[in-house]
C-alpha cells in the first residue's frame, strides 16, 4: 500500500498569532519602578556674601563613614537610637524671644536648637558607604519628623499627620475641589508649617 504524504501545516497566520501575543503580554505586564527617595535642593546662590548664617547649635551633624558607621555630633551612636535623638532635637525649643517655640516640648536647652523651623538636621556620607545603610539612616531621619508631625496633628486635630496624609493623597480627582479636601489641605500646610522637614543631604565624600 502506498503511503500517504503527510498533510502540510499551514503556518501563515503564525506570525500574526505570535505579535498578538507580544501586544497582550506588553499591556499586561507590570513593570516594577523603583521611586526612590524623594528630596528637595536648595535654590543656586549666585552671590556668596548674602548666603544666609547658620547658627552651629542649630545643626544637628549626621555622619557615616566608610564602615557604616554613623557618627552623630562627633559621636558613635547606634541606629536605633537615631530617631529619638534627631527628633529631640529639632523639638527642643531653646530660642527665646522671636526665635522662641510655644509648642515645641523638648528640654528648651539654650545650646541646642532654637526651634524647628531653624534646626537644620545635616546627612553627610562617605563615598564608601553602602547604599542600603544610607536608606536606613535616611529614614530614621525622616521618622524623627514624622513622629512630631504625628504628635501636633494628635494635638490639633485628633488625627495623625499619616493618616491625613493618606486621605489626602487617596482623593479622587473629583472630589479635589470640595471643601473637606481644601480644609484638609490646610490642615497639612499647618503641620508641616510647625515641623518643617530641614534635612541636608551633603555630596557624598571621604569622610573616614
Amino acid at each position: 500500500m502506498a503511503r500517504r504524504a503527510a498533510p502540510e501545516v499551514n503556518a501563515g497566520s503564525m506570525a500574526d498569532i505570535a505579535f498578538l501575543l507580544l501586544i497582550f503580554f506588553l499591556v499586561t505586564t507590570t513593570i516594577e519602578v523603583d521611586s526612590g527617595i524623594v528630596s528637595k535642593l536648595p535654590p543656586k546662590n549666585d552671590d556668596p556674601e548674602n548666603v544666609p548664617q547658620v547658627k552651629e547649635k542649630n545643626i544637628f551633624q549626621v555622619l557615616v563613614n566608610k564602615d557604616n558607621q554613623l557618627l552623630v555630633e562627633e559621636e558613635p551612636m547606634d541606629i536605633k537610637d537615631l530617631s529619638a535623638a534627631a527628633a529631640k532635637f529639632i523639638d527642643n525649643g531653646g530660642g527665646e524671644g522671636k526665635n522662641g517655640c510655644a509648642y515645641c516640648e523638648g528640654d528648651r536647652n539654650p545650646d541646642s536648637s532654637d526651634n524647628p523651623k531653624k534646626a537644620i538636621v545635616s546627612l553627610v556620607n562617605d563615598r564608601q558607604a553602602t547604599y542600603n545603610y544610607y536608606i536606613t539612616v535616611t529614614n530614621e531621619l525622616v521618622k524623627a519628623y514624622t513622629t512630631l508631625r504625628n504628635r501636633a496633628a494628635k494635638q490639633r486635630y485628633g488625627e495623625s499627620y499619616e493618616s491625613m496624609y493618606a486621605r489626602f493623597k487617596d482623593t479622587q480627582e473629583a472630589d479635589k475641589e470640595t471643601p473637606e479636601y481644601l480644609e484638609l489641605e490646610k490642615k497639612l500646610e499647618v503641620i508641616r508649617e510647625l515641623y518643617p522637614r530641614n534635612l541636608s543631604e551633603a555630596e557624598p565624600q571621604q569622610a573616614g
